[in-house]
């Protein structure tokens, strides 16, 4: 079942791609996706970094991650929507730099679209890579989601799901290099309207022991009306696999 989830999102994404229509990484909380979704002709750009805070074992920094992407929301329809996008992920590794280019893509449903008090709903897949073959090569992540989210009065927003990775990709692998492409997603979010409209708090968790594994702290802060900065902390649930601690800054701009 599974599997015949992701193959469909791959059709999908790859139908809207030889259509022209361009695609990116998708509306995320700090480091897992959302139930956000691009609105129909609105284009999202993003830049985000995560830094290292620690040393290696061997007394050594592991290279920063950068990823610039772009996603557009692509259905014009007020109760079924839709975003897509592309984006550039440098990760400071010489087999995965040769082939930065990933795809994304996620359809949903917002909040009460259904009927009264019905939750968000989400699917999606993401880090679709360019290239197979060698597991050590292999950028292609292909990272299917299903996520659900209900905003509640003043506790804030409570999102949870379950994602798949490949198997066959080096980052779905645990410490005894074993199959972990799976696990929970799981978040809390909230702007903080008694501080300020600008204000936004989240804590998101993305379960498994692999390299996407982690729990996230984060606080966003809307400097103009369509652009934010969001800083966050990111643990890996197990060094082996995620690496050391980082440090990541997001800012995100959204057209017109």
């Amino acid at each position: 079942m599974k599997r015949l989830i992701r193959t469909t999102l791959l059709v999908a994404v790859f139908i809207m791609a030889v259509s022209g229509v361009a695609m990116a990484t998708p509306s995320t909380q700090i480091w897992i996706p959302s139930t956000d979704i691009q609105a129909f002709k609105t284009v999202h750009l993003g830049f985000d970094t995560y830094i290292r805070t620690q040393k290696n074992p061997d007394g050594t920094y592991s290279s920063a991650i950068y990823d610039a992407g772009i996603t557009a929301g692509v259905l014009p329809f007020e109760k079924l929507q839709m975003e897509v996008g592309i984006d550039y992920i440098h990760y400071g590794v010489t087999s995965y730099d040769d082939n930065p280019v990933y795809f994304n893509a996620k359809l949903g449903t917002p909040e009460e679209s259904m009927f009264k008090y019905s939750p968000a709903i989400a699917v999606g897949i993401y880090n679709i890579g360019t290239r197979g073959g060698d597991i050590s090569h292999n950028t292609q992540q292909d990272i299917a989601y299903a996520a659900v989210a209900k905003t509640l009065p003043i506790i804030g927003r409570l999102t949870a799901g379950y994602y798949y990775g490949n198997s066959h990709n080096v980052n779905f692998k645990d410490h005894h290099g074993k199959n972990a492409p799976d696990g929970v997603l799981l978040s809390w979010d909230r702007v903080m309207t008694e501080i300020s409209d600008k204000l936004w708090l989240g804590i998101d968790y993305q379960g498994g022991n692999n390299a996407y594994g982690a729990l996230n702290f984060g606080a966003s802060w809307a400097v103009a009306k369509n652009v934010s900065i969001l800083g966050g902390y990111d643990i890996y649930n197990r060094k082996a696999t995620g690496g050391q601690p980082t440090f990541t800054v997001q800012i995100d701009v959204n057209l017109p």
